[in-house]
């Protein structure tokens, strides 16, 4: 193989390893596009679209990421699961070494004013 005939991504590993590092770390918008895979199992929708999340953060000091959210009620007997769900679909995340999902009802949860359009109209809200 002559001097021309070298595939172009040879010279682009040293390239995307610079990058890789810098990629190792979730974003704001990744983790919230994952979180749109759990859904509430009543209602069977996104918990984002929900507005049941309050916060969601990468710590690059623990390489944890961080979540506060909420349940669309304080005896919401499934909480675990989707407290658990969250977990699950975050932690595979590259660069992310633990999970912390906090459950918080303060404040309390209004579809009202915290689910998205969608979900309003799903739900009858006008």
């Amino acid at each position: 193989m002559g001097q021309n005939d070298r595939p172009e991504w040879d010279g682009m590993a040293e390239q995307t390893n610079g990058s890789a590092a810098a990629q190792s770390e979730p974003t704001y918008d990744e983790i919230m596009e994952r979180l749109k895979i759990v859904e509430d199992p009543e209602l069977r929708m996104s918990v984002v679209d929900l507005g049941l999340i309050y916060g969601a953060e990468y710590v690059p000091e623990t390489s944890t990421v961080e979540v506060t959210m909420t349940l669309t009620s304080p005896g919401c007997p499934l909480g675990g699961l989707i407290q658990g769900q969250a977990y699950a679909v975050l932690k595979d995340l590259p660069g992310v070494k633990d999970v912390d999902v906090k459950i918080t009802f303060n404040p309390p949860w209004d579809p009202r004013t915290m689910a998205s359009e969608d979900v309003k109209m799903m739900l009858g809200i006008w």
